[in-house]
């Protein structure tokens, strides 16, 4: 696409009809926009157009298509075609940072997302000069430009958070470090001075204080890994900066949203977390700046509202607290009752009540809530942070914090009993305190593992969430409910098992609760319940404890699949599949009922969540697993129908069935092998084939053999799915009769050759040797030999000398080990040319090897497991080496 005016009207005229609400119309241009953006130029064309245009809604749609454009190609992609040509690239790159400063904050915060996006790939080794025209821009006094090279820079340096520690890594952080943390400071340094100048003008406040925000992240980011030299310097200027702003109240930066955060509280919040950062890793050159902090964040604590807006900056302003007192250095700030009885007094308690906003989210927006709740994303909120605090506290002070607490959840569970319609949010707040109180340690998998032993969970089980479970009315205090579920399923581990099956019943009756938190939630409990293990490790809960209520178990959980916002619930689905799981054999008589159940739910959702059908299929695929002969297709999920098909062909005892045999050839086909997501089942699918009609395909599908090493030749070829290409190797080389691949042998260990040639991996090494120790067990030592000789002559000491010897210790896998110790035994003892002048320098000791000894050098090359295989192969064979 050339770069003229007739382009850029028809980028425009398309781009506009991607805005039509009809489909008609907005299809057509996003797919034509779709089939041009492959182009050279294309993108030049969008920059160009939204730069140029006249019509501000053209701009937008112009910088939104460019990012996600940007989003989609410019990652270069091994074994793929680079999708950008380099001159786009290169042009790209000269132009987007002086477009993206000059153009309106929509548009500039669309192009600073591309920027980013772009860095991650080639900043800085192809990108060098990316943050030198940034700085230079701090130069400037335009603060749009500034606050947009600051929202680019904060993109690009976040990602410091959570990368691994690397060579890499540091050099990389060094660079930003020497060209941008001096800029950064005296940045810091005018903006507050900007702000005591229009301490009065709320606009020009607006600006500053969001470059404020920006610059108090980009410290966050350059910090965590390590403390930089430069900051540790200038400590001073931050810290006391940073605090003074800590403290800094302005009416003119309230706001009267009480949802929304404003600029004063984002900026507290991130200097909360920026003192956190410190108090944690940093807190010996902390240490003067800390008492300070303490003692403003504690103040900031105690006069902050309830209202939401505040929500980010109080869960961070704990976090602070949380993060000091567990460490030894600060234990003494927190050693008196009264700063302790403060604390829970002031801070814990009043964070952990149930509010209005909690109460409107468990209605009214149950999937988010279940989310923070149940899948850990409530990381920012006020509850989880003071459970962080509680359990900070208790490192050092369990025993008066438990008993501070004691008094505090039996006061609320007196109020709670004086009356529970009125007071019930007591009794929620009562539980959390003695769930946050009692846990010590927790995983997913397990629950709580470690508890608070001065605190008596079983008693509280009794006395407290079973008569809840126990009411009439599963639709009665549904909060309630759900707090008592929860009990259940984070002390899996701590209740006896008597209280877990009392339980069990009473669960599976909340299956039918109208709320769809409490019925969410008995699902997530039983599929958890399913899986604890007892002491001697194995299922604690057994099919013969469940039998009594495999049919309500079952009718209830598909019953919850029709309740109102659950029909594609995934934590229904995955009880229903532990249920299958754990049953087993006693679900058969269920099948018929279960499986019509299943499919249809499957073709209703064919077409919309994913994990919910993943688990519905891996469902249909435990079914037929016991004993099941049922056959479903399903086109839209082609991978899992594989996967399905697979387990069906691998419990056939027989030979493979002529309706198998029929669709052998199809699966051939090379628009199959396209989607990666089809290659792993598709190989388990043509090994299963290999595995049960070996001698079928041979006679009846020679023709095919071809077909199948060509679907090897084209897995061995990329780097992401060789490992596949061995899989499905092996299991040719295993099963087929040696006749029918004899003319092909040759050829495919060329095409491992070149492969290693070109592109060498330790994985592609690693099942090349699986590989061959597998081809010398079946074809023996010689024909090894032979083979690789016959195409270079003595390749195979080259091989052995290169790579077997050097790195057959990296080869992991029960199997594969074994493997490898039978093939390289047979390579000793069963291979005449071993005994050759140019092979024995590979292997020869001075005094002869014993019976059941082990060649030096191989020996060093072996792992222990696989060593000790070798030695009893040898011992068994009682061959003399030497």
């Amino acid at each position: 696409m050339e770069l003229s005016d007739a382009n850029l009207q028809t980028l425009t005229e398309y781009l506009k009809k991607t805005l039509d609400p009809d489909p008609a119309i907005r299809r057509p241009a996003e797919k034509f926009l779709e089939s041009v953006e492959g182009s050279q130029n294309y993108p030049l064309l969008l920059l160009t157009l939204l730069e140029k245009s006249q019509e501000n809604v053209i701009k937008v749609c112009a910088s939104v298509t460019f990012k996600n454009y940007i989003k989609r190609n410019w990652r270069i992609v091994e074994d793929e075609p680079n999708k950008i040509c380099e001159s786009d690239r290169i042009a790209i790159k000269a132009n987007i940072v002086p477009l993206m400063l000059s153009s309106p904050e929509q548009i500039q915060k669309q192009l600073s997302d591309a920027i980013s996006i772009i860095g991650r790939e080639d900043f800085p080794q192809k990108w060098p000069d990316l943050l030198t025209e940034m700085v230079n821009r701090f130069q400037s006094g335009d603060f749009h430009v500034i606050n947009g090279v600051l929202r680019t820079a904060h993109s690009l340096f976040k990602r410091y958070r959570h990368e691994f520690k690397s060579n890499e890594l540091w050099t990389e952080i060094k660079l930003v470090l020497d060209a941008f943390a001096l800029p950064l400071t005296n940045l810091f340094k005018a903006t507050i001075e900007l702000c005591s100048t229009h301490a009065n003008d709320a606009s020009a406040l607006k600006v500053l204080f969001s470059s404020l925000v920006l610059i108090a992240k980009l410290f966050y980011s350059l910090n965590f890994q390590d403390l930089p030299e430069f900051f540790e310097d200038n400590m001073e200027t931050w810290m006391t900066n940073f605090h003074t702003l800590l403290t800094l109240d302005n009416k003119l930066l309230q706001t009267d949203d009480e949802e929304e955060a404003g600029l004063l509280e984002l900026l507290k919040s991130q200097i909360c977390d920026n003192a956190a950062l410190y108090a944690q890793k940093y807190d010996e050159e902390f240490q003067p700046y800390l008492p300070r902090f303490v003692t403003a964040i504690w103040n900031l604590l105690v006069t902050t509202g309830q209202e939401v807006k505040y929500d980010l900056l109080v869960s961070n302003a704990i976090q602070f607290l949380a993060s000091v007192c567990e460490r030894p250095h600060y234990k003494h700030l927190f050693e008196d009752q009264n700063t302790l009885t403060s604390i829970c007094e002031k801070v814990i308690v009043p964070n952990m009540e149930f509010r209005a906003a909690d109460e409107e989210a468990f209605e009214d927006n149950s999937e988010e809530y279940i989310r923070r709740d149940l899948e850990g994303s409530d990381i920012d909120t006020r509850r989880r942070a003071a459970c962080d605090l509680v359990r900070g506290l208790c490192k050092f002070f369990e025993g008066p914090v438990t008993g501070i607490f004691s008094g505090y959840v039996n006061s609320m569970l007196q109020e709670y009993a004086k009356n529970p319609s009125v007071n019930w949010k007591h009794k929620d707040a009562a539980i959390y305190l003695v769930t946050s109180l009692a846990s010590k340690a927790q995983t997913q998998k397990h629950g709580i593992t470690k508890a608070n032993e001065l605190v008596n969970l079983t008693e509280f089980f009794v006395n407290h969430i079973l008569p809840d479970l126990k009411s009439p009315s599963v639709n009665e205090f549904p909060v309630l409910k759900a707090d008592g579920i929860k009990y259940i399923m984070i002390f899996r581990s701590q209740v006896p098992k008597e209280q877990l099956l009392l339980s069990i019943p009473l669960l599976i009756n909340h299956l039918q609760a109208e709320s769809i938190v409490v019925h969410t939630y008995a699902a997530h409990a039983l599929e958890r319940l399913f899986t604890v293990r007892g002491t001697n490790n194995t299922i604690l809960i057994t099919a013969a404890e469940m039998a009594p209520f495999v049919e309500v178990l079952l009718t209830n959980l598909f019953k919850a699949l029709t309740l109102p916002g659950s029909s594609e619930n995934e934590y229904i689905m995955k009880a229903i599949m532990r249920s299958f799981s754990l049953l087993q054999e006693s679900i058969i008589p269920y099948i018929p009922s279960v499986i019509t159940q299943l499919t249809q739910k499957l073709l209703a959702v064919s077409k919309k969540q994913y994990t919910f059908s993943k688990v519905l299929f891996v469902g249909i695929f435990l079914l037929i697993s016991y004993n099941c002969s049922v056959i479903i297709s399903f086109p839209e999920f082609i991978p899992y129908v594989f996967q399905v098909m697979s387990l069906l062909l691998e419990m056939h005892k027989n030979e493979i069935p002529s309706s198998y045999m029929a669709l052998f050839p199809h699966l051939l086909q090379p628009v199959l092998w396209e989607r990666t997501g089809n290659i792993p089942p598709l190989v388990r699918l043509l090994q299963a084939y290999l595995e049960r009609g070996a001698n079928t395909i041979a006679s009846a599908a020679a023709d095919k053999i071809p077909g199948l090493l060509g679907v090897f030749q084209k897995l061995i070829a990329s780097k992401a799915n060789d490992h596949q290409g061995f899989y499905l190797l092996n299991s040719i080389i295993e099963h087929m009769p040696p006749e029918s691949v004899d003319q092909y042998r040759k050829q495919i260990f060329i095409l491992l050759f070149q492969r290693l040639q070109n592109s060498k991996t330790t994985k592609f090494i690693k099942s090349f040797l699986v590989f061959i120790n597998l081809y010398c067990i079946k074809y023996g030592a010689l024909a090894l030999q032979e083979i690789f000789d016959s195409i270079q002559p003595k390749m195979f000491g080259m091989v052995l000398e290169k790579i077997i010897i050097p790195e057959i210790q990296k080869v992991s896998g029960q199997v594969e080990k074994k493997i490898c110790a039978v093939g390289i035994t047979k390579i000793l003892t069963e291979c005449p040319p071993m005994m050759d002048t140019e092979y024995t320098k590979l292997w020869y000791v001075e005094s002869s090897s014993s019976v059941g000894e082990v060649p030096s050098m191989l020996s060093t090359s072996l792992n222990a497991e696989a060593l000790q295989y070798l030695q009893g192969y040898l011992q068994a064979a009682s061959v003399t080496l030497l």
